[in-house]
């Protein structure tokens, strides 16, 4: 099993103390403290805004500040999150229903001197970021549908994550290789094995007693 980075999600955290919660992953040693965004409409769910990222800025200097971007227009947030803090920026494929808005969005997010990733929901066809890997920092793998936290890990992933595996080795260049949706033990043992390089853990990790048990566990 190679290495792996670990990507606590906030959206599980508990938002009342999100600065003590936030120090708590990164003494724990996570390297990116994830981030996801939702607008109500390209998910049902809504959460949060630039202003959180900004917010905990002082207590990450030793995390990458990941932001997933679920939402229906992608492009027109990206000047706020890069602003606030944002390091990476990820949207979905499926933001945009042609590849002309995608282009657009990467160029934007670039742009800003922010890295770049692009996401996928379960029922897309992998081969659909092809096109996208040489300009891409991170590629995102959904193994849940994207918008609420707690769902069952989706098998249908580990194909996914050994496609990308070996097209992004094949064009040597260093992109993420990351898995978001029902992660634990078991699941990210086999993510691994396949090729995934970050982890997204948001209901594992927080709300129990030892994150540091729980993120070493994932580490095995």
């Amino acid at each position: 099993m190679s290495s792996v980075s670990l990507a606590p999600s906030i959206l599980s955290a508990d938002f009342s103390r999100i600065e003590e919660e936030v120090l708590k992953v990164a003494k724990a040693g996570a390297e990116f403290i994830h981030l996801d965004v939702m607008d109500g409409v390209f998910v049902p769910a809504k959460t949060f805004g630039p202003e959180l990222v900004q917010r905990i800025v002082p207590f990450t200097a030793n995390m990458l500040r990941d932001t997933h971007l679920m939402v229906e227009d992608p492009e027109a947030l990206v000047d706020g999150f890069a602003s606030a803090g944002s390091q990476l920026i990820t949207f979905h494929y499926e933001s945009y229903d042609n590849d002309e808005k995608r282009w657009s969005c990467l160029r934007r997010i670039k742009s800003k001197g922010v890295k770049v990733g692009m996401s996928i929901k379960p029922a897309t066809s992998p081969e659909a970021l092809e096109p996208f890997l040489r300009e891409l920092d991170l590629v995102l793998v959904m193994s849940v549908e994207p918008g609420k936290g707690g769902q069952a890990f989706m098998e249908s992933a580990f194909s996914k994550i050994a496609y990308y595996r070996k097209a992004i080795d094949a064009i040597g260049k260093h992109v993420y290789l990351e898995v978001d949706g029902g992660i634990n033990e078991k699941t990210g043992r086999i993510c691994v094995d396949f090729g995934a390089d970050v982890l997204v853990a948001g209901s594992y990790i927080f709300g129990h007693d030892d994150y540091e048990d729980r993120m070493a566990r994932l580490r095995k």
